[in-house]
């Protein structure tokens, strides 16, 4: 019987929290019916993008492209130089004995945390997006073909930590020349931070200066998500998470200052079909996808999935109805709850 326990992969400050870039697995040894001499256990770590549902693949054909797959062999352990242990490897042999066998995986720095495209209420199958998976499984050799008697399957998740160091307040502005009006309209919009943690509200400072003959009769402010779909060619979708609108009518040569706060949550936006979710795994619930943090000169196609956010500020001008609006580039992510926490993740793989 094979067994897998893990915990969660995380990512902090653009680097995979495994501050060595490593994954850590454990291998405890039991009772079994086969000579330990005739089997061999592997283990495979694969991050995987999904971009078509499940129940579309047919002929043989498969709508998933791996990113990423490294194969170890857990038991026997190959004859290799002994690395220190970490202090979970350490209580683990501990706890289970002389038949622990610890091991690692070397992962870039670079993969993409977990993604999932909110399917639609009529959609079946494993839904499209970007996930790892951990496969231990009994074999001669790592290209065997596997049986599923003989493995046992993990899905696990990277999630992505928000920067330590914020950068200065964001603020953004616009002008718009209408014709017949010998003067502009100026549109001016601050935040009271860049890096916003899930569920935090977000406080967006509205300034206008109206310096024309018509009137702002309208406005709206919404909290925009973008995830671009890296793979053969790169498409974008976009989809409103939180949403303000306000009737608050701006006369000509006057002006306008109003703080208007918008506070993204998934539980508003369950019914959209395609907007990002953080992975998840079957017993929990989960959130809307944090930022993608890209390092200089990452390749966009092992990432599978990017995703931002932004600030949007419309106003909608009378006389035509005439649109003025401006873009700002907010951060969203988890907060580092413990930054005392061992930088790996783990795993325990029981034979028994």
């Amino acid at each position: 019987v094979l067994v897998l326990i893990t915990a969660v992969l995380c990512c902090e400050n653009g680097d995979v929290r495994l501050r060595k870039g490593r994954i850590i697995v454990h291998v405890s040894g039991g009772h079994s019916c086969v000579s330990r001499s005739c089997v061999s256990v592997f283990v495979t770590l694969t991050c995987a993008f999904r971009y078509g549902r499940e129940d579309l693949d047919v002929l043989g054909l498969t709508f998933r492209k791996d990113l990423f797959v490294a194969n170890v062999q857990a038991f026997p352990p190959p004859a290799e130089e002994k690395k220190s242990l970490t202090r979970l490897q350490e209580r683990l042999i501990k706890k289970l004995g002389d038949q622990a066998y610890p091991f690692t995986f070397e992962i870039p720095l670079n993969l993409p945390c977990s993604v999932t495209l909110q399917p639609g209420p009529e959609d079946t199958g494993k839904a499209c997006g970007v996930d790892f998976e951990v496969k231990a499984f009994c074999a001669e050799n790592v290209e065997e073909k596997i049986h599923k008697r003989n493995s046992v399957r993990l899905v696990i998740r990277k999630v992505q930590y928000a920067p330590e160091k914020a950068g200065p307040q964001p603020t953004a502005e616009t002008t718009r020349q209408f014709l017949m009006s010998d003067k502009p309209l100026h549109l001016e919009a601050s935040l009271d931070k860049e890096i916003y943690y899930h569920g935090e509200p977000i406080s967006a400072n509205v300034h206008v200066t109206n310096n024309t003959n018509k009137t702002v009769k309208k406005m709206k402010i919404s909290v925009r998500q973008y995830a671009d779909i890296c793979l053969f060619n790169t498409a974008q979708y976009k989809c409103p998470v939180a949403t303000e609108e306000s009737d608050d009518v701006v006369a000509p040569s006057s002006t306008f200052c109003k703080v208007f706060t918008l506070t993204p949550f998934l539980a508003n936006n369950r019914e959209k079909r395609g907007l990002a979710l953080d992975g998840k795994l079957k017993h929990e619930d989960t959130n809307l996808a944090s930022s993608t943090l890209l390092r200089d000169g990452a390749n966009k196609e092992i990432l599978g999935i990017i995703v931002s956010y932004k600030v949007k500020v419309k106003l909608v001008v009378s006389r035509g109805g005439s649109v003025v609006h401006l873009l700002i580039i907010i951060f969203i992510s988890h907060v580092i709850r413990d930054k005392k926490s061992e930088p790996f993740i783990s795993f325990l793989l029981s034979l028994t």
